[in-house]
């Protein structure tokens, strides 16, 4: 494994201060500090032209004085000085600098150019670049203390990344007295070159990790950190608590940092297809880490509860109820067994109150007999300390009974010091305890969101769904045609014609511009007709006297179209207004009204939205949204999120509603998502669902020529599975095989193959030996980032049980996304037939495809075999100095 690029800002063997101080209150004083008490062995350079010691350390006028390598540039000086100081770095050849300086994005527009400058200058000399406006980076484990915080530091295995330098110190110290420690902490400040996906990137790997704190006010680039949050959440777990969701934090957070930060419901969306946990206190946050660190995990979301007294088990109820987590329903047979050994007058359900006097054998009895209920996910014990209770027995009790199950099993010993010896014997048992009911349940929702996220995280939908192919060409050409009339809202008729080239039902609209057109479109569509102003400039047309509906008679229609036009335009003389539009009267009693869009989020490009449709959708306010691309069960998990999910249920006179086909919408709407970078905002309201199917009865459309990358789908944050780069091929000797990019449904077949291959084969990819995966690289290796990573597998028998996977070919790009580094394995009783080479052309063309320049890996000097296909391929060998047993095979693509 290559040393990972930001290893030199966690892991520097040398650090320059720049600004180091004699004063006490100066930043440069405190980090210079920080630095030598902290433990680190690595050299210190203090460098401060008005100084010739510095805190007992040599200080040395400029960066260009220092005549050793520097890792690592911590700088503390005054924002106009730093460009020059950033030039002296690059000609010292640092690898890192710190910022910690404020006075760049977040002061204005002059600000933002110093801070484009130093970021220039970063890139030029390949300096990773910290910053600015940061608290900076801590290393426990190396004694690296490269901030100007106060708070002392634990070595532990969480760490916590975040934009706030207020918010680390401060959370920095409630930790340090709590006895929490850290693998690593990282202040990014304004994020202008390494940002969360980055850090993210770093921490997914480092060992010393197994969870990660991430405090988020904006993001600067949504793809990345999108990236960086999904590959470390495939990991380990990823908690986040996010500022600025109301409008005031909001706006706080953009003068604080200077990032974008969009709508905070769509930022859920996000962290729940990312597989992150999102919780809103400090509090949470390390409750979140320290529970998900300890491995409990759920199978479902059906929480148990059992507790010595009504009221707490009243109060966790509710909290439940808060948070959409359902208590479980006790089987009859549970219902039955603990009818046996409780108190005739116990609650008979969940909550299972088993009365004041329970002792150690009710408790005991009651936790083995719930958590054998098939219909029980999770249990929350708790305990108040009555007269007649024995904490630390009950503790025990429990504590026994739990190691007979695989259910996780949280506790609450409410109350203080009768407790504190039970509450003691569950952090010896590694149980997580709280101190309140309402924390218990909060806890469980953890468990529920991460494990509904993770599920989430590995669903790989590609841009079309497996339906009849759209007609993209045709929509992007009714758009091209809007646009070259300089026109951003569609018409009805357009925006139905859309909607029909992706296959998704509409009903047929007429626009007309007089009374007596209007007549006569009615008497072709046939009466009843439903009228609608037709205007770019009006959205809600009911709101104005804009919509006219079930009429019945042939005079009505012309008297319908004058008194519409009048009442529009009296209300709004400044619309624009093309006409009125004629649409049949749809009669179908037992429709629901759904309301499905497409907005464009400012971080995270499209966004789709479900909820309830009509002219009252906004009064309910009942939507969920989703980031695309959608396939089934995100559809479905986007439908269940909300109250009108629940009405499309069989409901007394109302048969159920054909779900089937309106996933099928919400897929083909993904599908416009994905494909049509122009549209910024879609509405289908209302969308009618019943028992026969679904249809548009009104749809608008706004587009703009696109301003965002000129990438396929470089307008959307999470990359769709490449189902274009799937194809058939056959080996030399007439085998079919199926050649496509890795899926993390292919986890089976890959260990597998791994496991198949000869030692020697598996020493040549991987150099080294082993007899299978970890979970933690066969994650890496089958949830990739499509974005900036490509694997090619082989495979005969492709979509069966006894699928076999014959060949791998992968690339993993770069940070700065011009080179790539590759990887190829055949397996052994494959070798000679040509599908190496196969697998190694189509990776070079997908890599060329997207802008990378040159392609290189390691090679052992003795796989001749490989040497030969690199060559033969137009690949340069060259020597390794660092290690003679290794080539490096590279080629400009």
């Amino acid at each position: 494994m290559k040393k990972h690029y930001l290893l030199k800002a966690f892991e520097p063997a040398s650090v320059a201060v720049i600004g180091a101080s004699d004063r006490e209150s100066s930043v440069g004083g405190q980090l210079l500090r920080n630095i030598r008490e902290g433990g680190f062995a690595g050299e210190i350079y203090a460098v401060n032209p008005k100084r010739e010691n510095v805190q007992g350390l040599k200080s040395y006028p400029s960066v260009s004085a220092i005549d050793r390598p520097v890792d690592l540039a911590v700088i503390a000086i005054p924002a106009p000085q730093i460009p020059g100081v950033m030039h002296e770095c690059g000609n010292l050849g640092v690898g890192a600098a710190i910022v910690l300086s404020a006075g760049f994005s977040e002061v204005g527009d002059a600000g933002a150019a110093l801070q484009s400058e130093i970021v220039d200058v970063a890139r030029t000399y390949g300096i990773v670049l910290i910053g600015p406006n940061c608290l900076g980076i801590m290393r426990p484990r190396v004694g690296l203390n490269a901030t100007f915080a106060k708070s002392a530091v634990r070595s532990g295995h969480v760490a916590l990344v975040a934009q706030s330098g207020a918010f680390c110190t401060a959370l920095l110290d409630w930790a340090d007295t709590k006895g929490f420690g850290f693998s690593a902490v990282a202040s990014l400040g304004a994020t202008a070159d390494v940002g969360f996906g980055e850090v993210l990137d770093y921490l997914a790997v480092d060992p010393e990790t197994r969870s990660i704190l991430l405090y988020v006010e904006g993001i600067t680039n949504a793809r990345s950190f999108i990236s960086g949050l999904r590959g470390a959440a495939r990991l380990k777990p990823v908690i986040v608590v996010k500022s600025g969701r109301s409008d005031s934090g909001t706006r706080a957070a953009v003068s604080h940092t200077g990032a974008l930060v969009g709508a905070d419901h769509v930022f859920d969306a996000a962290l729940r297809r990312a597989g992150a946990v999102r919780v809103s206190s400090v509090g949470e946050l390390f409750a979140a880490a320290a529970l998900l660190a300890s491995g409990a995990r759920v199978g479902g979301p059906r929480l148990a509860i059992i507790t010595n007294g009504g009221g707490p088990g009243v109060m966790a109820a509710d909290r439940a109820a808060d948070l959409d987590v359902p208590l479980a329903q006790l089987s009859e047979q549970s219902v039955e067994t603990l009818g046996k050994v409780l108190p005739a007058h116990w609650s008979h359900s969940d909550p299972v109150d088993i009365l004041g006097d329970a002792d150690p054998s009710r408790y005991a009895s009651a936790t083995e007999i719930v958590l054998a209920d098939p219909g029980v996910d999770g249990l929350l014990v708790l305990l108040t300390p009555q007269g007649m209770t024995d904490p630390t027995g009950c503790a025990d009790a429990v504590i026994q009974a739990a190691r007979k199950s695989r259910k996780p099993v949280l506790a609450c010993w409410m109350g203080a010091g009768l407790v504190a010896q039970g509450r003691q014997k569950f952090a010896e048992a590694n149980i997580p305890h709280f101190r309140a009911p309402e924390a218990g349940v909060e806890a469980f929702g953890y468990l529920t969101s991460y494990r509904r996220n993770q599920t989430a995280l590995l669903q790989t939908p590609g841009p079309l769904a497996r339906h009849k192919e759209p007609d993209v060409e045709g929509a992007r050409l009714i758009i091209d045609h809007a646009l070259s009339e300089r026109r951003q809202t569609l018409s009805s008729a357009e925006a139905k014609a859309v909607l029909h080239a992706f296959h998704i039902p509409a009903s047929p609209s007429i626009n007309v511009g007089s009374a007596a057109e209007a007549l006569v479109a009615a008497e072709g569509l046939g009466l009843p007709v439903a009228m609608k102003i037709n205007s770019p400039d009006i959205t809600h047309k009911s709101d104005v006297g804009g919509v006219r509906l079930n009429i019945r008679e042939p005079r009505s229609v012309r008297t319908a179209f004058r008194e519409m036009m009048d009442s529009v335009r009296a209300q709004r003389p400044d619309a624009k207004i093309d006409g009125v539009t004629i649409e049949p009267m749809l009669e179908r009693p037992h429709a629901r009204e759904i309301m499905i869009g497409i907005a464009t989020d400012p971080v995270f490009g499209p966004v789709i939205s479900f909820g309830a449709g009509g002219t009252a959708a906004e009064i309910f306010a009942d939507s969920n949204v989703a980031l695309p691309p959608l396939n089934e069960y995100l559809s479905r998990d986007l439908i269940n999120g909300t109250r009108a999910g629940r009405l499309l249920r069989h409901f007394r006179n109302l048969p159920e509603a054909d779900q089937q086909k309106l996933i099928e919408v919400l897929q083909r709407v993904s599908e416009i998502a994905c494909e049509l970078r122009e549209v910024q905002e879609l509405d289908i309201n209302p969308l009618l669902v019943d028992e026969d199917g679904v249809i548009a009865v009104d749809a608008r459309i706004v587009v703009a020529t696109p301003a965002t990358s000129t990438a396929h789908y470089g307008h959307m944050a999470i990359h769709p599975y490449p189902s274009e780069l799937v194809s058939e091929w056959q080996l030399r000797d007439g085998t079919d095989v199926v050649i496509r990019p890795i899926q993390p449904e292919d986890a089976t077949i890959e260990q597998a193959f791994v496991q198949g291959l000869s030692p020697q084969t598996k020493y040549n990819r991987f150099m080294q030996n082993f007899d299978k995966l970890t979970p933690e690289m066969l994650a890496r290796f089958t949830q990739i980032d499509y974005d900036r990573e490509m694997a090619f597998v082989s495979v005969i028998n492709d979509g069966s049980p006894n699928a076999e996977m014959i060949g791998v070919a992968r690339y993993v790009s770069n940070p700065d996304r011009h080179s790539c580094d590759f990887g190829l394995t055949v397996g052994d009783a494959y070798q000679r037939q040509g599908i190496g080479r196969e697998l190694m052309r189509r990776l070079i063309a997908v890599a060329r495809d997207r802008g990378i320049a040159v392609m290189e890996g390691d090679v052992l000097a003795s796989n001749i075999n490989m040497l030969a296909l690199c060559k033969g391929m137009g690949f340069r060998i060259a020597r390794n100095d660092e290690d003679p047993e290794v080539v490096q095979a590279r080629r400009h693509l």
